[in-house]
């Protein structure tokens, strides 16, 4: 019996089109067990996490250290940001462990294992913008604390704290990958401003005003530093002599309180 070549194609792709449903049945039933299992886990290791930071005293820990302001106005503490970290990072996991049940050479493959190898880094990053932004309040109190009694202390010490984060942003930004991408345009701006308010300057006579001006401050800098010193030397000598006083503060000499006698001469001695 002679059967026609057109029914010989269209029975042979309905036999492919079968054959890859039926291998992809499989890797399907696979991929929704390793999804939901591991979401399960992920979200299990999640909440461990967070209670475990909670009882170690993470949360107490950064309100001593004064990030704890931080975290007021938002409705998650730090241990839950931990813990929903693990979290979604559990879930990146899960999903490249999931997808890779339909071959490893898949896109959504790939792109999972190139953002999972980038974890760690952030991982690193996020620690390193904490322990700076410690660093730097610690270093903003306690610069204020020292130079309170200086008009400019509070400025001094927002920069010198300003200045320690930034510092940790760029090392975070480093880590992650993204320093040079970020940080070079941003000193080249800086530069490039520098060098246009010096050539406005020098073109517009800005200099001389600019001398008088840095000359005020520097001799408002020194007044402050001398009365500063000045204050700082009497408040020692002051608690030297009260240390030095048995008893505390010595009494006032007592004063002679008879009453003086006029004499008063006769009226003929008087004449």
């Amino acid at each position: 019996m002679f059967t026609p070549l057109a029914v010989t194609d269209v029975g042979q792709g309905l036999g492919n089109v079968w054959d890859t449903v039926v291998a992809f049945i499989p890797r399907l039933v696979v991929f929704l067990v390793i999804l939901v299992l591991g979401w399960l886990l992920a979200k299990l290791i999640g909440r461990l996490v967070t209670k475990g930071l909670a009882k170690v005293g993470l949360d107490r820990a950064l309100e001593r250290g004064g990030l704890g302001r931080y975290f007021q106005r938002s409705r998650f503490s730090a241990s839950d940001i931990a813990g929903k970290f693990v979290y979604y990072a559990g879930v990146l996991i899960v999903l490249q462990l999931a997808f890779s049940a339909f071959g490893p050479d898949n896109p959504v493959t790939q792109l999972l294992n190139g953002v999972i190898a980038w974890l760690p880094q952030l991982a690193v990053a996020l620690i390193i913008v904490v322990v700076a932004a410690l660093i730097a309040r610690a270093v903003r109190d306690l610069a204020s604390d020292a130079l309170g009694g200086l008009s400019y202390g509070r400025l001094l010490a927002n920069a010198a704290g300003v200045f320690i984060l930034g510092l940790g942003v760029i090392a975070a930004l480093n880590q992650i990958g993204v320093a040079v991408s970020v940080t070079l345009p941003v000193l080249i701006t800086v530069l490039a401003t520098a060098a246009g308010i010096l050539i406005v300057g020098v073109g517009g006579g800005l200099v001389r005003p600019m001398q008088q001006r840095w000359a005020n401050w520097l001799d408002t800098a020194e007044d402050e530093t001398k009365r500063f010193r000045e204050e700082g030397g009497y408040q020692r000598g002051r608690a030297d002599a009260m240390g030095s006083r048995p008893g505390g503060a010595a009494r006032a000499p007592e004063r002679d309180t008879a009453p003086t006698e006029r004499i008063v001469a006769p009226r003929h001695e008087r004449r």
